[in-house]
């Protein structure tokens, strides 16, 4: 038998930056979260301590804050993708870099006053391995809510079962969503572009959909972003089930009429699929 060393990476993990461009007469703020993961040959250093193949995580962080400066941030995806090309090139040793980054929303308030948005965070990780580069956007924390208009009844049941069917119930989740774009060198110049329309494509199926699931309602969501976005090949979605329960009123005299409810915090049904197109592109190290 004999004890090898399998897949490793090393990297820079959330590496807060705000940019402050002041090119225009009102400040632009860019408020990110960068995380770098690096591999390739580093055998040495798990082996014997060798680090001469070694780029620090410090320099990885120093490189973040050193490229905003000197060109910008822009559209994360393009950022993401100047910093991966740079780290697989300039270290001989380096083979492979995936970079992920989140974007914090900033609304303004007045000349160079801001206030941080509660809105969705926007994300996007690039990959690179010295020849081809793969580019995954997304959005976290997207928080949406029917009143009306879903249902869910004719489950599965067994001794434990004690979910009492419904034809009016409330509908919440948070989306998290991640798509692969069928081509990094077609889809550059609009990445902003490609990120407004697939989230409000998937606003519109979730208040277009008349729910009988959960499954059903991220179907839903997946077909309408590749139905109108033919730049992207696939698109994978977590939804948890934010459960809201009627209260029962009657200890208080009262009826509830659909009007007050519970938002429980835990547990939650969670709920995760991928919709693809049938000619996709194969995803090569895109995941």
């Amino acid at each position: 038998m004999a004890i090898v060393l399998g897949a490793n990476q090393y990297g820079k993990a959330e590496v807060r930056l705000l940019h402050v461009s002041r090119d225009n007469a009102a400040d632009v703020i860019t408020d990110l979260n960068v995380s770098v993961a690096l591999s390739g040959e580093l055998t040495a250093t798990h082996l014997t301590g060798d680090n001469s193949d070694v780029l620090t995580t410090d320099a990885q962080k120093n490189t973040v804050f050193a490229f905003a400066r000197e060109g910008g941030v822009g559209e994360i995806e393009d950022f993401a993708l100047r910093l991966a090309r740079h780290f697989v090139a300039s270290q001989p040793a380096i083979s492979f870099a995936r970079v992920a980054v989140e974007q914090y929303p900033w609304e303004r308030l007045a000349g160079h006053s801001f206030v941080r948005s509660g809105r969705e965070v926007r994300t996007a990780t690039v990959s690179h391995d010295g020849t081809d580069s793969w580019v995954v956007s997304g959005v976290t924390g997207l928080t949406i809510l029917n009143t009306a208009g879903s249902e869910f009844w004719g489950f599965a049941r067994d001794r434990y079962t004690t979910l009492a069917e419904t034809t009016d119930r409330i509908l919440a989740t948070a989306v998290s969503a991640r798509w692969r774009h069928a081509s990094v060198a077609d889809s550059a110049p609009c990445w902003a572009d490609s990120y407004r329309a697939a989230r409000d494509l998937m606003l519109e199926a979730f208040a277009d959909t008349h729910s009988y699931s959960l499954q059903q309602t991220l179907y839903a969501m997946g077909e309408r972003v590749l139905g109108g976005r033919p730049e992207i090949a696939e698109i994978r979605l977590s939804l948890p089930n934010k459960h809201h329960f009627e209260v029962d009123m009657s200890p208080f005299g009262l009826e509830n009429g659909g009007q007050v409810f519970h938002a429980a915090d835990r547990p939650y049904g969670l709920i995760e699929g991928t919709v693809t197109r049938d000619d996709a592109p194969p995803p090569g190290k895109a995941w």
